[in-house]
Parts: C-alpha cells; structure tokens; sequence
C-alpha cells in the first residue's frame, strides 16, 4: 500500500510540474469529443481523449509489468 500511495504522488508531483508543457497537447480538444454549449447549459464528454489517455496508461502499465 505504501508503494501505490508513494507512486500516486509522484505521479501527481510529475503532473504538477509538468502542466505548462502537458498544457501545450490538445486533450480536450479532439475530433470527437462531445460539446454542447448553449445559454445556461454547458456539457462536455471528452470521449477521443479519454481514449488516447487509456492507451496510453495501457502500454505504461504493460511495459513495467515486464
């Protein structure tokens, strides 16, 4: 348990410090992310992002496995 909760917050230091650049990417703001925004009324479904950032954590977590 201590190993998770150490690499969570390292993980959340790298992302912190790293925000100006990981800013510069445009997750959020892919083809086929879902906005709808009108008066009153503002929904976003970041579906294409949440898809890249799965892979991505899919093959992070594949390679330290090995």
């Amino acid at each position: 348990m201590r190993r998770l909760l150490i690499g969570l917050g390292l993980g959340l230091l790298v992302a912190g410090l790293g925000w100006p650049w990981l800013a510069r990417f445009p997750l959020g703001r892919l083809p086929g992310d879902i906005v709808i925004d009108r008066p009153g009324f503002k929904l976003y479904v970041p579906v294409t992002s949440m898809l890249v950032i799965s892979l991505i954590l899919s093959l992070l977590a594949r390679l330290f496995r090995k």
